[in-house]
C-alpha cells in the first residue's frame, strides 16, 4: 500500500516540474514588460520646493505606474494642507505631478465684532499672517468664534468668511462677523419639585429669567457652562436642607424659533429628608481620643441632615487635629443611611493620611501681580506636608486680596508617589480705581468726594489712596499708604495724613479744624486673633465758637496738640468682616495720649459683635455692642475727645444728641463714659436678589454721661436710652443707599431726637 502511494506522488512531480518552470518564466517576462517610470516631474509648485513634493510621494523613478499608491500620493499631498489641487497622469515613460499651491495669509481682519474685542478672538482661531490658507481651518475658526458667542448667550450670531486675493498667491481674510441680540432666558421652570416652589428654586441657581433691571448682569444670558453650575447648586442646596437621594434628571434649554429666548427646564428628584441618627468619632491614631474631639461636632442627633454642616465638621476635625501635631490626617464621613426611617447616621473616621509632601507650586495667570504676592499668602510652602485645611485657608486668603476675578487652586501628582504639585490659576481684575462722588448724609448734608486709589501698587500689593471730601458739615482730605508685608514680614504697616474740617454749630456751636498724621503697625497672632499699634500726632483747633455758646465751649475754644498712642486686639470669628452671616467678633482699642503735645487721658473701648443666621441665611440677627471711658491725666478731657453718641450708633437720636448738655444754650457737650447695644434682624423683602434690597428691623439702645465740668445748667443723668424702628438697604449699583426710621421710646426731656436718617451715594 505505501508503495503504491510513493508511485502516484513521483508520478505527479514529474508532470509538476515542468509546468511550475513555465509559471516563473511567464512572471519574469511579464515583469520585464510592465511600464516603469523614467521620469517623475513636478509642475505647478512655486513656493514650494518640487523635492519637498517629492517627499510626499510613495513612487519613484524605477518604480512601476502602481494605481494604488499614485491613489496614496494624491492623499499624502492633500494631508499636508500646502495645495489647494493635485492632480497625477502618465506621459509616455514620465509621472507627472501637478500641483496648485493654497495661497499664503497676508491678514487677518475682524469686522462687526463690538461684544467681543478682536484681542479676544485672535488667540481662538488658528489662522494668522504667514500661514497656509486652507477651507477646512477657515471653517474650524469659524466654529470657535461662534462658540465664543454662545457663551456670552449670543446664539443668533453669524460668521461669514471673506477671502480676499492679492498678488504673488496672498489673500486676506476677514470674518464678517453679526454679532445678534444675547439670547436671553425667558423663563425656568421646574419639574418634580414638591418641597420648594420655583421661586425658591430660581434663587439657587445662577441662571436668572430675564427682567428689565438685569441690565448689570449677564446671568439672564443663556450660558450652557452656566446651566451645569445650576445642576450643582441645586444638589448642593438640597443636599443641605436634608434631601440626600436628591438628584437632578435634566437640564434642557430649548431655543425658541425665533432664535431670541431659551425656555429652560429642570427635572428634579427630590426624594426624602432624613435627619441625623448616631453621630461618632473614631480615632485611628495612636494617642488621640476620638471623644475628646466631640465639641468640633456642630449636628446633633434628631437634626435635619445637612451637607453643609458635615462639611465644616469635617474642616474643623482636620484643623483641630493638625493642631495637636498629627501631620498627615485623613477625615472622611463614613455615612449610614436607613431609608426607611429616613436617619443617617453618621461616623467621622480620623486616619493616618498618605505621607504627601508638597513638592512644587505653580501660579499662572498673573499678569501685573508678582509671583511673591501670592506665595506670601500661602499656609503651605514647598517641602511642607500636605494639609488640604490650609490648602482651603490658603485660596481664601487670595481671595480676601480682592485683587483676582476668581481663583483655582488645583493639586496634581507630583514626579513621586509622595510628592504632590499645587496650581494656582488666577485671573486679575482692576485693582485701581478714580471715583467722584455725589450724596447726602444726615450726618453730613449734601456732599462730594474724589477718590483716587490702587489697592496693588505695581503689582506689589501695596495700597495707596487719596480722597477729598468737601460737605456741607464735614470736609476731610486723607493720603493713605499701607505695606501689608513690611520688611518681608506679615506686619502691616502704613502711614496716613489728612485735614479735616467739621461744622458742629447746629450741635454744639463751633468749629473745628484738625491737622495730622499717623503710622500704622499690625501683624496676626493667629488666624483669628490680631494686633495693631498705631501713633497719631494731630494739631486739633476749635474756632467760631458762637457768641451764645455755652461758657463749658467757650473755654475750649484754642489750640491742641495731640499725641497719641494706639493699641488694638480683635478677635475675628465673622464668615466676613464686610457683610457678615455668621459668628462673632470681639475688638479692644486703647488710646494713650500724653507722650507729648498738650493734651493727656487714657481711653479704652470694647466693641463686640454676634451673628446669628436664620432660615437659609436670608435672615440675619445682629447683637453688637460698645462700651468706653475716658480719664483725663492732670487734667480734665477736652472737649473734641469725649463721646458723642446719636445717629447712627443710636438711631431714634440726633447726632450728638444724647448725653450731657448745656440747657441754656442747648450745646452737647459729650460725656467721658459710654455704652451702646443693638439688636438688628435683616431679611429679605420678597423681591429679587440681585436687586440687594434688604429690610432690616432694630433696636438701639445706650447712654453717655459722667461729665467733669458741673454747672447749674447742664443736665447729665446718663439713664438709659433706647429706640425701635426698621429700615431699608439697597446695595444699588450706583452706591449704598439707606433710610431707616426710629421712635425714641425711652428718653430725657433734652435730648434731640431725629425719626428719619437717609444716607444716599452714587458714583459715576
Amino acid at each position: 500500500m505505501r508503495r503504491t502511494i510513493a508511485i502516484v506522488f513521483c508520478l505527479i512531480g514529474l508532470f509538476s516540474v515542468p509546468r511550475l518552470a513555465m509559471a516563473a518564466e511567464t512572471t519574469v517576462l511579464l515583469a520585464q514588460s510592465a511600464p516603469t517610470i523614467e521620469r517623475v516631474l513636478i509642475e505647478g509648485a512655486k513656493r514650494v520646493e518640487p523635492e519637498t513634493v517629492r517627499s510626499y510621494l510613495l513612487l519613484q523613478e524605477g518604480d512601476e505606474f502602481d494605481p494604488g499608491r499614485i491613489d496614496r500620493s494624491l492623499k499624502s499631498l492633500f494631508a499636508t494642507g500646502m495645495f489647494a489641487d493635485v492632480s497625477f497622469k502618465r506621459q509616455g515613460s514620465d509621472l507627472v505631478v501637478t500641483v496648485v499651491e493654497n495661497p499664503i495669509i497676508n491678514r487677518v481682519a475682524f469686522e462687526g465684532n463690538s461684544e467681543i474685542k478682536d484681542e479676544r478672538i485672535e488667540p481662538e482661531v488658528t489662522l494668522r499672517p504667514r500661514v497656509i490658507y486652507t477651507r477646512t481651518k477657515v471653517q474650524n475658526d469659524v466654529q470657535r468664534i461662534l462658540t465664543l458667542y454662545r457663551r456670552l448667550g449670543r446664539f443668533a450670531a453669524t460668521v461669514e468668511p471673506k477671502v480676499i486675493q492679492l498678488p504673488q498667491n496672498r489673500v486676506d481674510l476677514v470674518f464678517e462677523i453679526n454679532e445678534g441680540e444675547p439670547t436671553e432666558i425667558r423663563t425656568i421652570r421646574f419639574v418634580g419639585n414638591r418641597e420648594f416652589d420655583d421661586a425658591d428654586l430660581r434663587g439657587v441657581v445662577q441662571t436668572k429669567e430675564s427682567r428689565w433691571y438685569r441690565f448689570l448682569s449677564s446671568d439672564d444670558v443663556y450660558d450652557p457652562d452656566r446651566l451645569t453650575l445650576d445642576r450643582e447648586l441645586l444638589r448642593r442646596f438640597y443636599l443641605s436642607e436634608g434631601y440626600a437621594d436628591f438628584s437632578v434628571i435634566s437640564a434642557v434649554a430649548e431655543l425658541t424659533p425665533d432664535r431670541k429666548d431659551f425656555f429652560v427646564t429642570f427635572t428634579v428628584d427630590e426624594g426624602d429628608r432624613y435627619v441625623f441618627g448616631d453621630i461618632t468619632v473614631e480615632a485611628r491614631l495612636r494617642d488621640l481620643d476620638g471623644e475628646a474631639l466631640r465639641a468640633n461636632v456642630e449636628e446633633a442627633p434628631g437634626d435635619w441632615y445637612s451637607s453643609d454642616l458635615v462639611e465644616k465638621t469635617v474642616d474643623a476635625l482636620t484643623d483641630d487635629v493638625g493642631t495637636l501635631g498629627f501631620a498627615f490626617v485623613d477625615v472622611r464621613p463614613r455615612l449610614n443611611r436607613n431609608r426607611v426611617e429616613k436617619i443617617i447616621d453618621v461616623t467621622y473616621e480620623i486616619n493616618e493620611g498618605p505621607r504627601v509632601f508638597v513638592e512644587r507650586i505653580d501660579i499662572v495667570g498673573n499678569i501685573r501681580t508678582v509671583d511673591h504676592v501670592i506665595r506670601r499668602e500661602f499656609r503651605l510652602v514647598e517641602g511642607d506636608a500636605f494639609n488640604s485645611a490650609k490648602l482651603r485657608r490658603s485660596r481664601q486668603r487670595l481671595q480676601n486680596l480682592d485683587f483676582f476675578e476668581s481663583v483655582t487652586v488645583e493639586r496634581l501628582p507630583g514626579s513621586e508617589a509622595d510628592q504632590t504639585t499645587i496650581k494656582v490659576a488666577v485671573e486679575e481684575k482692576s485693582t485701581g480705581s478714580l471715583s467722584l462722588g455725589l450724596g447726602y448724609s444726615t450726618d453730613d448734608g449734601v456732599l462730594g468726594d474724589i477718590g483716587l486709589s490702587e489697592r496693588n501698587f505695581l503689582g506689589t500689593g501695596q495700597q495707596i489712596s487719596l480722597n477729598l471730601r468737601i460737605a456741607a458739615e464735614a470736609s476731610e482730605l486723607k493720603f493713605s499708604y499701607t505695606e501689608p508685608y513690611f520688611l518681608d514680614r506679615d506686619v502691616r504697616a502704613g502711614l496716613d495724613v489728612f485735614r479735616t474740617l467739621k461744622d458742629s454749630q447746629s450741635e454744639s456751636s463751633f468749629d473745628s479744624e484738625t491737622l495730622g498724621a499717623g503710622l500704622r503697625l499690625g501683624y496676626p497672632i493667629t488666624e483669628k486673633l490680631s494686633q495693631n499699634w498705631r501713633y497719631t500726632l494731630t494739631f486739633e483747633k476749635i474756632t467760631n465758637v458762637d457768641s451764645d455758646a455755652s461758657i463749658f465751649v467757650q473755654a475750649q475754644e484754642g489750640e491742641e496738640t495731640l499725641s497719641e498712642v494706639s493699641h488694638t486686639l480683635l478677635y475675628d470669628q465673622r464668615d466676613s468682616s464686610i457683610s457678615p452671616t455668621e459668628g462673632y467678633y470681639v475688638r479692644m482699642i486703647n488710646d494713650l495720649a500724653g507722650l507729648g503735645g498738650t493734651t493727656h487721658y487714657l481711653r479704652n473701648t470694647l466693641k463686640a459683635g454676634q451673628y446669628f443666621p436664620f432660615g437659609r441665611g436670608d435672615y440675619v440677627l445682629g447683637i453688637s455692642g460698645k462700651v468706653g471711658t475716658i480719664y483725663g491725666i492732670g487734667e480734665d478731657v477736652n472737649l473734641l475727645n469725649r463721646f458723642f453718641i446719636g445717629g447712627t450708633d443710636l438711631r431714634g437720636f440726633q447726632v450728638s444728641g444724647v448725653g450731657p448738655r448745656d440747657t441754656s444754650t442747648d450745646d452737647a457737650l459729650g460725656g467721658e463714659w459710654m455704652y451702646t447695644g443693638s439688636v438688628e434682624m435683616k431679611f429679605p423683602l420678597g423681591l429679587p436678589t440681585e436687586l440687594g434690597i434688604l429690610g432690616r428691623l432694630f433696636s438701639d439702645m445706650g447712654s453717655t454721661g459722667s461729665l467733669s465740668d458741673s454747672g447749674s445748667t447742664i443736665e447729665d443723668t446718663g439713664s438709659l436710652r433706647m429706640s425701635v424702628g426698621a429700615g431699608v438697604t439697597w446695595i444699588s449699583p450706583f452706591g449704598p443707599i439707606g433710610l431707616d426710621f426710629g421712635v425714641p421710646v425711652l428718653e430725657e426731656s433734652f435730648d434731640k431726637t431725629e425719626n428719619v436718617r437717609v444716607n444716599f451715594g452714587t458714583r459715576f
